[in-house]
């Protein structure tokens, strides 16, 4: 009787370590699976002179100066880059390196099995450009109470950072060019999608779908779209209003 109880807890034994073995493997197999290796192909359009962007864990770090490649009134007089816009009415800060620095952390893989969430004001993400992307608010109300000082890429300094509201014609003007990064890891692209080369017709209340774009190749991805509705007063689209869908 003893030897067959020393035998049962023996098995009994054994297998408790196979499957508390089985199960730290599954454990680790499923951290391991977490674990992105490579940067999505899309970073590659980003401004390196602005973006310093890099992966840690499942996380995608995103630092950037704030400073566009791009010619604007906001850049001050006696800039390389200013660009006389005698129609918009100023805000009273210009760019400078030590007022336009933003970092922003999004998942390296979007979740998008969540709630969807409402966007908030100030940074909502950033362009290729390396400026932030702001939503459809300013100071509390609808943009179009400070449509006169956004230049004539869609974007005005006020208050904080230098931003886009509007579609950033700069680079992406009617066409399907890549917009940036938002805050949910999902990227943002201009109003016609790559897969069709036109508008597309099938977009979520957030202007997004899944299809193939000029990164993933031949791979379909849930991404935004600038949605191709002119915004009030602005004679122009909105870059992103939300709610976002990766949360």
């Amino acid at each position: 009787m003893k030897n067959e109880f020393k035998i049962l807890s023996l098995i009994l034994i054994t297998i408790t370590v196979f499957v508390s073995c089985s199960s730290d493997e599954s454990t680790t197999q499923e951290a391991d699976d977490d674990i992105v290796t490579e940067l999505h192909a899309a970073f590659s359009a980003f401004n390196p002179e602005a973006t310093t962007i890099y992966l840690d864990g499942t996380n995608v770090i995103i630092e950037t100066t704030g400073l566009p490649n791009h010619e604007t009134v906001y850049w001050g007089e006696g800039h390389p880059l200013y660009r006389d816009e005698p129609d918009v009415d100023l805000t009273p800060s210009i760019m400078s390196s030590n007022n336009n620095a933003t970092s922003i952390t999004v998942d390296a893989t979007p979740n998008l099995t969540g709630n969807t969430i409402s966007t908030n004001f100030n940074t909502i993400g950033i362009a290729v450009s390396g400026v932030s992307i702001f939503n459809d608010q300013e100071g509390g109300g609808p943009l179009d109470q400070a449509a006169a000082s956004l230049d004539w890429t869609g974007a005005h300094i006020g208050p904080g950072v230098y931003h886009y509201h509007l579609e950033p014609k700069a680079f992406t003007d009617d066409d399907e060019n890549l917009v940036g990064i938002l805050l949910d890891g999902v990227f943002l692209y201009g109003r016609k999608c790559n897969s069709t080369g036109s508008y597309p017709n099938d977009l979520d209340a957030s202007g997004g779908h899944t299809t193939t774009t000029q990164y993933t190749l031949g791979e379909e991805e849930y991404h935004y779209h600038i949605i191709n509705e002119l915004y009030s007063n602005t004679g122009s689209y909105i870059a992103f209003s939300g709610p976002y869908q990766g949360y």
